[in-house]
């Protein structure tokens, strides 16, 4: 013991400063103060043997800290050890099923077939892109020899034959791709494609009942938005067929005088029945549309009876009894003043004065309508506030030019008649009249 102490005097507090193993414990005051009294002869190496740190310390300035580095690189301590596998003999290896397995395995005469079939289908694509039609058939009916269980080999198939205009052969060809497909289970995106190809060659001849069935066969398997454009534009075919089909002027004359009949003798639902069928073979004859119009008006059917009317006058705008028939509803429904204004639109274009007298009949009804409501109905106080709030009527009242002409009426009621030939100011008098600011009497 005396002899490991000695290891500590001199200036020893140096060594372990200059050794990297050691200088971090000299941060450490416990640790210094026993190295100090280990060095003084104040306490003995074998009062701290139990302090690691001093143990180390022992070590390192013994120089036994890299014999024992050594000693544990050489022999390792068992439970580190691992047993290396002994090498196996050059005929174990020879038999070794792993090395078997990594062989590639033989391809089956099947296989190799399908292989080729891919193969011949792809230069049939390739040809279908060129547009040599009968170099693709060639090459897909090869691959379908190869493989008839790969059923776009069919599909592709039907769209060369499609391309031809050989719509029937394609409807075959597709039919015969579905049954396979069903038979093998195959993908339901293979059988919509298969279907949306027999829409098509359908679609193309105009046989569009059957387009329509095949397009929502194709939908049920797999909704795309590619067929659901094509059915929609084949329903719209089909309606514009059936349109044309059906349209006949001689038919729809026949079917609307029909229904003037009717409606003299007061069969008003019947007559309704007439012009629609007349509509119906003729959509196009605004005539139809005015003499149904005012059956409605006859069944208190305002709202189908104005629809009418403007239908009508859409497709004619000059047509003088479209405005009248309109302005008779339009009185029904107390609407007095457009009443008026619709009167003005038939007077403008009734030009040979052939319906003048009804005309006129109406807008003096009209204006008894109006001179009987406000009269009931409005005292003069009312009729103020209904101008204060209203800023066209105001606009009207404070025009100069309305003001000079409401008091030449007012002196003189014939002057009335020369100023309601002036559009603008006709409009301002009705709207004046219609509020109960002027009466007509």
């Amino acid at each position: 013991m005396d002899g490991i102490a000695k290891i500590f005097s001199g200036d020893v507090l140096a060594k372990i400063a200059g050794n990297p193993k050691l200088s971090s414990f000299l941060a450490q005051p416990d640790y210094v103060e026993k190295v100090q009294k280990i060095q003084s002869g104040q306490g003995g190496i074998g009062e701290y043997m139990g302090d690691q740190r001093i143990m180390t310390t022992l070590i390192t300035l013994m120089g036994l800290d890299g014999m024992m580095q050594q000693s544990e690189n050489a022999s390792p301590p068992p439970e580190e050890r691992r047993a290396e596998p002994a090498p196996k003999p050059a005929a174990e290896k020879q038999d070794d099923p792993m090395e078997e397995d990594s062989q590639p395995a033989e391809v089956s005469e099947e296989e190799k077939k399908k292989q080729e079939a891919v193969r011949e289908k792809e230069l049939g694509n390739q040809k279908y892109k060129k547009r040599e039609f009968d170099e693709a058939l060639e090459h897909y009916d090869k691959a379908w020899e190869l493989d008839s269980t790969n059923i776009s080999i069919l599909t592709n198939k039907a769209a060369v034959l499609f391309e031809m205009s050989k719509y029937d052969e394609c409807i075959q060809v597709c039919e015969k791709a579905v049954e396979i497909g069903r038979e093998h289970r195959v993908d339901y995106k293979l059988i919509a494609k298969a279907f949306a190809r027999i829409g098509n060659a359908y679609a193309k001849q105009d046989k569009h009942d059957d387009a329509i069935k095949y397009y929502n066969k194709s939908l049920t398997e797999h909704r795309t938005a590619d067929v659901l454009s094509r059915l929609r534009e084949t329903e719209k075919r089909k309606k514009e067929a059936e349109k044309a089909a059906y349209h006949s002027p001689e038919l729809a004359d026949k079917a609307r005088e029909a229904g003037n009949e009717l409606f003299k003798q007061g069969e008003f639902a019947k007559a309704v029945e007439q012009y629609s069928e007349a509509i119906r073979r003729n959509d196009e004859d605004p005539r139809a549309y005015s003499n149904r119009a005012a059956c409605y008006t006859k069944l208190m059917a305002f709202n189908e009876a104005m629809k009418d009317c403007e239908t009508c006058l859409a497709l004619d705008p000059t047509f003088v009894k479209g405005y009248i028939r309109k302005a008779a509803i339009q009185f029904l429904k107390q609407d007095y003043a457009a009443c008026l204004e619709t009167c003005q639109q038939a007077m403008g274009h009734d030009t040979e004065k052939k319906h003048a007298g009804e005309i006129q009949q109406q807008m003096s009804k009209c204006y008894s309508a109006l001179n009987t409501r406000n009269s009931s109905t409005d005292t003069p106080e009312e009729v103020m506030k209904r101008v204060e709030k209203d800023p066209e009527i105001q606009k009207i009242l404070a025009d100069p030019v309305m003001q000079s002409i409401l008091q030449q009426m007012q002196q003189d009621p014939r002057a009335a008649q020369d100023h309601m030939k002036n559009p603008g100011v006709a409009a301002n008098i009705r709207k004046l009249i219609a509020a109960g600011v002027l009466k007509i009497a």
